[in-house]
């Protein structure tokens, strides 16, 4: 796949406009998670696709988030308090920059974390800006912020928890705490304050992001806040119908069973998915999966032979 040279606009990717209510933004962000979730969808592109639209939607999912990217765009995370748009604006163009904020190397192999930059300058553009960057009200420049990804667990991204991690930078390494909210998706970012790359003068340090990826679970998927689960049904359940009990995320919980639910019918328990902070937790949605004996009893072989002689089913006629 071909490397990208430009970043797309947040609003472009989710397909919405820059006016869209937060609901629109939502409802959107759901939409194309499970078209390019790497779980269902597997053409090679699906994965970036994914990540693009977790961030899209990390960001303008958040009011204070989404004011400063309508501000500065892809630079909203550099853009030390109180620098309006225009100024920034100017310093960029006398810079020369575009798109090309700091960015992290990733984990190595000791499991620490090693930053890279790619040529950032904020002190460069208020040089231009205003003849130096040491000129008297101007001496301080905050440091840039840089990002990561961590791996957590499903149970960590759905109950929350802690994490230490390692940091290793070019002056210093140190081991921090990170706190995990409940909730945190796929593509989300968690900032620690003051701990990205290291201001100049009396500038404040920049802020580090740890971008979450979800390890897969054994027994359920994830699809944004929804999350996946296959129940396992008798023929007879399925048929009559019934309540059983499922294992969900927050604990088990009773689930009726429609008569004549086949094999693949999704069933929905509202708000049982993965919780979120700003608003309603996704939903769990458990596939019907009929199961049969692998071995028959006397007495279950004979009611099955009269089931097969009286019932007038045909399973592979098109209905």
């Amino acid at each position: 796949m071909a490397a990208r040279t430009e970043r797309r606009d947040f609003y472009e990717i989710l397909g919405v406009g820059r006016d869209a209510s937060p609901d629109e933004i939502q409802r959107a962000y759901r939409r194309l998670a499970r078209k390019f979730h790497p779980d269902v969808n597997k053409d090679p592109e699906a994965q970036e696709r994914f990540k693009d639209v977790s961030e899209a939607y990390d960001v303008l999912s958040d009011p204070d988030d989404r004011k400063r990217y309508d501000m500065f765009g892809h630079d909203f995370r550099h853009v030390p308090d109180g620098v309006d748009a225009a100024t920034w604006a100017r310093g960029r163009a006398a810079a020369g920059r575009r798109d090309r904020g700091s960015r992290s190397r990733g984990f190595n192999q000791d499991g620490r974390v090693d930053f890279d930059t790619d040529g950032f300058d904020p002190e460069e553009i208020f040089r231009d800006l205003f003849g130096s960057a040491r000129r008297p009200g101007w001496g301080s420049v905050a440091g840039a912020d840089q990002e990561t990804e961590l791996t957590i667990s499903f149970d960590e991204a759905f109950h929350g928890g802690t994490r230490s991690v390692t940091i290793a930078g070019p002056n210093r390494t140190r081991t921090l705490e990170v706190a995990i909210p409940p909730g945190v998706i796929e593509g989300q970012r968690i900032r620690l304050a003051g701990q990205g790359g290291t201001g100049s003068g009396s500038g404040p340090d920049g802020d580090l992001y740890l971008v979450v990826r979800i390890a897969p679970h054994s027994r359920f998927r994830l699809e944004g806040r929804d999350v996946h689960v296959e129940l396992p049904v008798s023929p007879w359940e399925a048929a009559l119908g019934t309540s059983v009990s499922i294992a969900t995320p927050g604990g088990a919980v009773q689930m009726r069973v429609p008569p004549g639910s086949s094999c693949g019918r999704r069933l929905r328990l509202r708000h049982r998915g993965m919780p979120n902070p700003r608003g309603d937790a996704g939903d769990l949605l458990a596939e019907v999966k009929i199961k049969v004996p692998r071995t028959l009893s006397d007495d279950e072989r004979r009611l099955f032979e009269e089931l097969a002689k009286s019932s007038t089913f045909d399973a592979r006629r098109r209905r």
